[in-house]
């Protein structure tokens, strides 16, 4: 053989190894996958986050690798627990759901698990800048599939969290201020009122078009009819005219009774049997 044909044969036989050696990495990530899998639907988190790794590191492109090592850790993360543990956990899925984007800018799984863990992160304790932020991942969802009820869903939930905390903090600060303090359930002062719906107002009618969007793609979504209920409450304090407001609160307990008649339809529905 001569030097030339050596040259050769080396050549393709480092192709063939190099080649060898990616396709194997990439069966050793799928098994790591797939082992994974399994270990998290045991309960084996910790193990399950490992496999996930391994096949992230073996198979960059393998996304479903991305995704469940993301989905495993949102999974360890307890919203409300202020534990330095608990956040870095919720930072760790937060950072590999955004990494599936920068490959899969549409992936509405990465999307949504970022919404999530965002309002979980600001809900309690309460932080409106990771509540907005949040929003801002339902809102990339209904650009993408505007289809979806959960996301108007959640943009609503948001809303009613942040005009809430709102009419909660403006009652207790008026309160410590006057002579005859005001009840939750009373109409707010004049004054109170106005300031409230200058802060709050669009923010309610914003949370208002958001549920009632939720429930006109899915008339029967009992967890919309329930916020919609609390967020009419809100409005009600927007109200100058006693009618209004009366109507208001109206409109929220017909939407309690709603809700009764479709949770209790589904109670009486026979269970369905598990594939």
């Amino acid at each position: 053989m001569n030097r030339k044909s050596r040259l050769w044969s080396s050549l393709v036989l480092m192709a063939a190894l190099a080649a060898c050696g990616v396709g194997c990495s990439k069966l050793k990530a799928r098994d790591l996958l797939n082992k994974g899998v399994q270990a998290y639907k045991d309960g084996q988190f910790d193990l399950a986050i490992e496999d996930f790794k391994q096949a992230k590191a073996l198979d960059p492109g393998l996304l479903n690798a991305r995704l469940y090592l993301a989905t495993a850790y949102a999974s360890q993360y307890v919203p409300g627990a202020p534990s330095d543990d608990n956040n870095r956990v919720g930072q760790q899925a937060i950072q590999e759901f955004q990494e599936v984007l920068q490959i899969d800018p549409n992936n509405l799984h990465a999307i949504d698990g970022i919404g999530s863990l965002l309002y979980g992160m600001g809900a309690n304790p309460f932080d409106p800048k990771k509540l907005n932020e949040s929003m801002s991942y339902h809102e990339k969802h209904i650009q993408i599939k505007p289809s979806d009820p959960e996301s108007y869903y959640w943009n609503g939930v948001i809303d009613w969290t942040i005009a809430y905390r709102g009419n909660k903090d403006m009652r207790a600060d008026y309160n410590a201020k006057a002579r005859k303090p005001v009840k939750d359930t009373d109409p707010m002062p004049d004054a109170l009122r106005n300031d409230f719906n200058t802060k709050f107002g669009p923010i309610i009618q914003d949370g208002i078009k958001n549920l009632e969007k939720a429930i006109e793609i899915r008339p029967d979504y009992a967890d919309a009819m329930a916020y919609l209920n609390l967020m009419y409450r809100q409005k009600a304090d927007l109200e100058a005219d006693s009618a209004a407001r009366d109507n208001d609160l109206r409109l929220a307990d017909e939407l309690v009774d709603k809700n009764k008649e479709i949770k209790q339809k589904e109670a009486a529905q026979p269970a369905q049997p598990s594939s």
